[in-house]
């Protein structure tokens, strides 16, 4: 049998990757521009909420979005009329953004005068869980019809964040989803995470997530 070496590349892109994305973090708590990174499936409803949230954020700070996608700029309309600056990302193929990927994002975003910026990152449970952007903080959002057996199938992208929203609860009734049982699973996962049931639709809960934005904004610049 032929030998052959085999090389874990793997390996060292995440952690020349994590290598880049403290750096990055430590250029925005110098700067006192606080990041958040918001990941979902495709349809839960981050941009609704993201738009739900500024509405509520946007007379007391500026705030800055970056909406990331393979390809469209639907995102990045929608948020435009919420009237905070944003712009489109489009990844050319990958399933998430990186470190460096999010730095150009934000050199072109120009944060000079922002205190809060928004990645609405790649719409899937895997891909953005695995590379750390450099953000300040993770968020991200479950919708109701996922299923309320998503962290048994995802743990990683739950371990990674510190705040969850749990979206669509206004139609809690129509689907097979136990809120108590997900949080006990959640918990399971990530004992510290801050877990938020919320309607991006009728607004349920959104004013709690924004002050917790609020709070870890304001925290960051300390």
């Amino acid at each position: 049998m032929t030998e052959f070496k085999i090389l874990t590349i793997k390996e060292s892109v995440f952690k020349n990757n994590n290598e880049r994305a403290d750096l990055l973090r430590e250029s925005l708590k110098k700067d006192k521009r606080f990041l958040l990174n918001l990941m979902s499936s495709p349809g839960s409803g981050k941009t609704t909420t993201l738009t739900q949230t500024i509405n509520r954020l946007k007379d007391e700070m500026k705030i800055g979005v970056m909406e990331a996608d393979i390809d469209s700029d639907v995102d990045a309309h929608t948020i435009s009329k919420t009237g905070v600056k944003v712009i489109q990302l489009h990844t050319g193929g990958m399933c998430h953004l990186d470190a460096d990927m999010t730095k150009q994002g934000l050199d072109g975003l120009g944060v000079d005068e922002c205190d809060l910026i928004i990645l609405e990152n790649v719409g899937n449970l895997v891909c953005p869980a695995e590379f750390d952007t450099g953000s300040s903080k993770n968020a991200m959002i479950l919708s109701v019809p996922e299923g309320d057996d998503k962290p048994l199938k995802y743990p990683l992208m739950f371990s990674i964040c510190q705040v969850l929203l749990i979206n669509k609860i206004d139609v809690m009734d129509v689907f097979d989803f136990n809120l108590e049982l997900c949080i006990e699973r959640v918990k399971k996962i990530n004992p510290t995470i801050k877990i938020i049931p919320i309607s991006a639709r009728t607004g349920e809960g959104i004013d709690e997530f924004a002050e917790w934005l609020r709070t870890e904004v304001r925290n960051w610049k300390m």
